[in-house]
């Protein structure tokens, strides 16, 4: 299988601060590869590098088979990025902007509009509106459809549906899947855990060093305790309450619950009488399959 990206031991250093830190991995060709962690994590910096817009401090970048701090005139022609922010003309309309991206990369929207049709076809009923002037959900297919209109090997997508409502990023999504009928691999960060399943593999990150790479179903299966979920009207007085109990391991808020490990590996009869003990009565404690985002948790706290 054809490797459309290579990092070995990639380095990014800003003044004193050590932005990347030995990154390695690799994706595959028609794979749609995503970067999970939280804002400082290093994701924008790393998609920067594969982009050829940053240079790496150490160790090497080979994407398309080309290095890219050498090859980078030949890989932007490559390459799609949709940064994290909308970057598009905010003063033309719609088709403005997609006329002139596609002017710059040497092509036309009609040579390949077959590729975009399914997201574009979203927003050209709006095609006269200024670009500023667009909706959330309108400006990330618009930004999408620029960054396509060239039919780019690699589309890097970073963290492309962060404020946008919850039908737009799965209308986003399905149309990504459509994309491997036409051999384009994505890299795509996220924050959201669901979209992350979506992914073939991800890669977990955090102060820029990959924590893990695999599949998200193996991610999800690498947890290596018992996890349970406990619930109570008073959530604030339930993870306090917790966190004293002596057999607690880890105990962090989930939603509407807490995601509790015990040293021991279960709760023990002891817990309930604890909790009401704490002025917390009708507690709810069931066990839980984890998350990735339980499995992160874990190797941060591992790598602390």
């Amino acid at each position: 299988m054809q490797k459309v990206i290579e990092s070995f031991g990639v380095g990014k250093k800003f003044g004193a601060t050590q932005a990347l830190n030995d990154i390695s991995f690799e994706v595959n060709e028609s794979e749609i590869f995503g970067f999970i962690g939280p804002d400082g994590a290093g994701k924008t910096t790393l998609f920067r590098i594969i982009a050829t817009l940053l240079l790496p401090n150490e160790g090497e970048m080979k994407v398309l088979g080309l290095d890219a701090t050498t090859g980078f005139k030949e890989l932007r022609s490559n390459i799609g990025y949709m940064p994290g922010r909308f970057s598009l003309y905010q003063d033309l309309s719609v088709e403005e902007n997609l006329n002139f991206y596609a002017t710059v990369f040497g092509t036309t929207v009609q040579e390949n509009y077959d590729l975009i049709s399914d997201i574009y076809s979203h927003i050209e009923p709006f095609k006269k509106r200024l670009a500023g002037k667009l909706s959330g959900g309108m400006k990330q297919k618009l930004a999408l459809s620029c960054a396509l209109i060239h039919k780019p090997r690699l589309l890097v997508l970073d963290e492309p549906t962060t404020g946008v409502d919850a039908v737009s990023r799965s209308e986003f999504w399905s149309m990504l899947a459509k994309l491997r009928k036409y051999n384009i691999t994505i890299i795509v960060s996220t924050p959201y855990m669901d979209e992350a399943m979506k992914c073939d593999r991800v890669a977990l990150i955090q102060n820029g060093r990959i924590l893990s790479i695999d599949t998200p179903q193996k991610i999800r299966e690498g947890f290596s305790k018992r996890l349970y979920r406990i619930r109570a009207q008073d959530k604030y007085k339930l993870i306090i309450a917790l966190r004293k109990y002596p057999n607690t391991n880890t105990a962090y808020p989930f939603g509407d619950s807490i995601h509790v490990t015990f040293i021991d590996n279960a709760p023990g009869d002891s817990l309930p009488g604890f909790l009401e003990s704490e002025g917390i009565p009708g507690v709810t404690i069931e066990e839980s399959g984890a998350g990735i985002e339980d499995r992160f948790l874990e190797l941060m706290e591992k790598t602390a």
